[in-house]
């Protein structure tokens, strides 16, 4: 059994209390190799802001989960090298979906950890994640349950269509189960390819414009638990500047817009402290290394491709942090 303090993490029970009462959202970032961590923990140090390191089940089966766990505690100490004396990281298991995976985060140092049982009849969502609960709560682990279910593809999440939560199931939901977060589906999508432009409609600019935010099933679901922790999955914004660098550089991504970083701004000034972004990240890091392999086809060293691609992702990282999220200089 490994504990997170001994790596110098954190769990989210402090980040997210101060994130609601200064109303911002803590930016949750995935990672699957060194050059994403370093990317994040340079975006986070240069904005002094909290950061949620988030392995996929897919993260776990691409760098294995015991490389992650200690490069999540080389993050801490790169943070305090780059002149952050106190970081405030979580290393987070997002979208587990059995209490094994969940139990083996855990005694492996992870701080915090997602069960997603929304996929479940909701009596046996509420019995898997009050098991996991009940197991991290003895290692002060912080636990995230869902309910609703968020269309489109995230690694080895999959679902074809949206279920928005039922405000009505919420406060019994978080009575049950003891849960410290609750991730709910309003409108936000997995993967890349959220709305079609036939899903969209034009503003007076000619712009797409997506369906909007289901903002008030998020305020209903406020009445119900005032003060409780929401989470927003599935929120990247699908920067069409990235998508037009990809398909100029030999790219073939289908015309697809994400959410309007308006509406997770103001999601960030609710109860909603965790924002899950990963698709934008891809997409940034993907751009930076097409237009290398472009512009320098005899490159062949995997640091001249690497190297923009993680600039870039950090000057992306830092944009959602000062921009969309407010969690700048909130340390």
């Amino acid at each position: 059994m490994v504990s997170y303090k001994e790596l110098g993490l954190v769990n989210t029970r402090e980040m997210f209390a101060k994130a609601m009462k200064g109303g911002y959202a803590i930016p949750a970032y995935n990672f699957n190799n060194m050059e994403q961590l370093q990317a994040i923990i340079q975006a986070v140090v240069e904005t002094n802001s909290p950061v949620i390191l988030q392995v996929s089940s897919g993260a776990r089966k691409y760098a294995n989960q015991t490389l992650l766990r200690y490069m999540a505690q080389g993050a801490v100490e790169y943070a305090k090298e780059l002149g952050q004396p106190n970081p405030q990281i979580c290393l987070h298991l997002d979208h587990g979906d059995t209490f094994e995976l969940c139990k083996s985060c855990i005694e492996l140092g992870f701080s915090s950890v997602m069960i997603d049982g929304s996929a479940l009849p909701y009596d046996e969502n509420v019995a898997l994640t009050r098991k996991v609960v009940d197991y991290a709560h003895q290692f002060d682990v912080t636990v995230e349950g869902e309910l609703g279910v968020l269309a489109g593809i995230e690694d080895d999440v999959q679902a074809e269509t949206h279920t928005y939560t039922d405000p009505a199931q919420v406060e019994d939901f978080v009575k049950k189960t003891g849960v410290d977060s609750l991730a709910i589906s309003i409108g936000t999508s997995h993967g890349a390819y959220k709305f079609t432009p036939a899903q969209c409609t034009r503003n007076e600019e000619g712009v797409l414009v997506p369906p909007p935010l289901r903002f008030d099933i998020l305020e209903e679901v406020q009445r119900r638990i005032p003060g409780f922790p929401i989470v927003l999955h599935g929120s990247s914004s699908v920067p069409q500047d990235k998508v037009k660098i990809i398909n100029a550089n030999g790219g073939a991504l289908k015309d697809s817009i994400g959410i309007p970083e308006e509406q997770l701004r103001k999601a960030s000034k609710t109860n909603v402290c965790k924002v899950n972004i990963d698709s934008d990240g891809r997409l940034a890091m993907t751009a930076a290394i097409r237009e290398v392999f472009v512009n320098k086809p005899a490159e062949f060293d995997p640091r001249k491709y690497l190297g923009p691609a993680r600039d870039s992702l950090k000057e992306l990282y830092k944009h959602k942090i000062c921009d969309v999220l407010g969690s700048n200089d909130k340390l």
